[in-house]
């Protein structure tokens, strides 16, 4: 019996162990959506924007380690999941996009709501294609889902014409894919990484450097194992955190632009980096011709053209992370005849570390007056158990909690690295906790980022998604007023967003329980009423509008060259004051 092209669609995604679909219906998907109200398998979520469904598909796919699954209409439906798609391709998310399109005897006449979807989307997803006879829609998306969830993942559009998903043919999936031109290498060449063992086991000062292919090839497990067989320290890029446990002994927390102290140090002074699915991306290195200038490097990448791109690489392993991470630890235990003495050549260089460690701490100085954004990660962090699932957005708050929160387990750091996208954060944890219904997800956002993608505030309501946004409000866009302060003598052009609007009354109007805290002593019970509240929540806090992030490597800088801490001249009473200057020239007055 022939099935429609709406049917085959649905058919297939129940094949590949799909149970969840974010999107929002239009006039040439309306046949897709008719077919999954039908059926009980594959859930559908309503999402308010199109770029709310993408992000959430996001979240679902980096908190689950499978492929996440979108489906907009035509023309703005697809444009306007375009963010989230080079979101997930700059992070490397397994995404699969599913388009409308108009009826092929329709395109490229400027019909009502066509746009070029896969020329569009040519620059941001690792593969696209329109299918243009319903014969290839399940071959098509048997080979989208293997696309985006093997080698170095990323995001797949599949352009679906509204006759595609009308007309009628044969189902049959199929058992295999086979691309001309597409294998991925898994193994490692074995010679190279015996080479990787042989400088691992002579270096002095070495560093595990791990980013987020780590996470998506299932690696933290031999991540771990590969630190505690050598006693290597081990960082994490902000993709890379959650990889290795934050507070085990040899973790040191990210590295970069606003890395710890003593990471960044030990960067710059190691004599072998063991980089482990990262890209070194600029955010990382700083000034590259600076950047770990005595070291060896030791690259694991299962993309051959992330090798080398920015960092000159000494042994370049091109393969799966955690099947050459495999094949490291078994060649170092048989390699290693006298740890005890290598162990001890160590010795120095992680008291080193521990030295930097103790010397700059991350810190802040909370009074008993305004609320430091840092005192409220760290409380719920305390208050978490260091349980849960962290989904941020972008900007100070996202730096806070990658410094604060200390991630246990693997996929419990979900963040924008790449493109940092504000208005990933809310979106991507409500995905996090359609995956995981049963765990404790938080959103640690600003009132900036929240604002983008607000509206998921009623997906939130009606699917009982009980995410809970922890804001950080302090009237501004803080990471660009930081920059102006810092750089552009205090000059806040268009980084003000004062108090608009009550997010209390936004709760409410939406239906969610909010709470407000403006003192340090208020934020403890808050945090303890929102964690235990059933719903979602929605927790204003208001912090101190200058508080700055520290470390920070200036742009251009060299991993030694932080600033820790406001320079003399940026004192707060200066600020205040200019701040009520801005205000008497008709800006609406800033905090002091």
């Amino acid at each position: 019996m022939k099935k429609s092209g709406a049917e085959i669609f649905v058919e297939s995604l129940k094949q590949e162990g799909v149970d969840v679909v974010f999107g929002i219906p239009g006039g040439v998907v309306l046949k897709i959506f008719d077919v999954l109200h039908q059926q009980k398998d594959v859930e559908v979520i309503l999402t308010r924007h199109e770029q709310g469904a993408a992000h959430m598909a996001e979240g679902y796919a980096k908190a689950t380690g499978k492929a996440g699954v979108c489906l907009v209409t035509s023309g703005p439906g697809m444009t306007n999941i375009v963010t989230g798609l080079a979101d997930a391709f700059m992070d490397s998310v397994p995404l699969v996009a599913f388009t409308g399109q108009v009826s092929t005897s329709l395109i490229g006449n400027d019909a009502f709501q066509e746009a070029d979807n896969v020329g569009i989307s040519r620059p941001c997803t690792k593969h696209n294609v329109l299918v243009k006879d319903v014969n290839d829609l399940a071959r098509t998306i048997k080979e989208a889902f293997y696309i985006a969830t093997t080698g170095r993942p990323g995001p797949v559009l599949v352009d679906i014409p509204k006759d595609v998903s009308t007309d009628k043919a044969e189902f049959k999936y199929p058992d295999k894919v086979s691309l001309k031109g597409y294998n991925p290498t898994y193994e490692g060449n074995k010679h190279q990484v015996k080479q990787a063992a042989e400088e691992i086991l002579k270096a002095r000062k070495p560093v595990i450097y791990v980013g987020g292919g780590a996470l998506f090839s299932d690696a933290a497990d031999e991540v771990k194992e590969l630190a505690e067989l050598t006693q290597i320290p081990v960082t994490m890029t902000l993709m890379g955190l959650s990889s290795f446990p934050g507070v085990h002994a040899l973790s040191m927390g990210m590295l970069g632009m606003h890395g710890g102290y003593w990471t960044n140090m030990a960067m710059h002074q190691a004599d072998l980096l063991i980089a482990v699915g990262a890209r070194f991306d600029d955010r990382v290195t700083g000034k590259v011709s600076e950047f770990s200038p005595a070291a060896r490097v030791i690259h694991i990448d299962i993309d051959p053209t992330s090798i080398r791109k920015n960092i000159e690489t000494h042994i370049p392993i091109v393969g799966d992370v955690r099947t050459v991470l495999r094949q490291l630890n078994v060649l170092l235990r048989s390699m290693d005849g006298n740890q005890s003495e290598r162990r001890e050549r160590l010795r120095p260089w992680l008291g080193q570390i521990e030295e930097w460690r103790r010397a700059h701490p991350f810190q802040y100085r909370q009074d008993d007056k305004t609320i430091k954004p840092q005192y409220v990660i760290e409380k719920l962090y305390e208050l978490s158990k260091h349980d849960g699932i962290i989904a941020t957005d972008v900007g100070q708050h996202q730096m806070w909690a990658a410094q604060y929160f200390k991630g246990s387990r693997p996929r419990t750091f979900i963040t924008s690295g790449g493109l940092g996208t504000m208005g990933f954060g809310f979106p991507a944890a409500l995905g996090a906790q359609r995956a995981y219904p049963d765990k404790l997800v938080v959103c640690i956002t600003s009132e900036g980022s929240f604002q983008m993608n607000l509206q998921e505030l009623a997906t939130a309501a009606i699917y009982k998604l009980p995410v809970k946004i922890v804001m950080l409000n302090n009237g501004f866009h803080g990471m660009v007023r930081q920059w102006q302060d810092l750089f552009y003598e205090g000059r806040h052009a268009s980084s003000y967003l004062g108090k608009i609007p009550d997010f209390l009354k936004l709760a409410e109007a939406y239906g969610i329980h909010g709470i407000r805290a403006g003192k340090p002593d208020e934020v403890e019970p808050a945090l303890r009423e929102g964690l235990k509240h059933k719903g979602p929540v929605l927790l204003d806090f208001q912090v101190d509008p200058f508080e700055n992030c520290y470390p920070m490597i200036p742009a251009g800088g060299a991993h030694h060259e932080m600033v820790l801490e406001d320079p003399p001249d940026l004192r707060k009473a200066d600020r205040g004051a200019a701040a009520k200057k801005k205000g008497a020239e008709g800006e609406g007055e800033l905090p002091a």
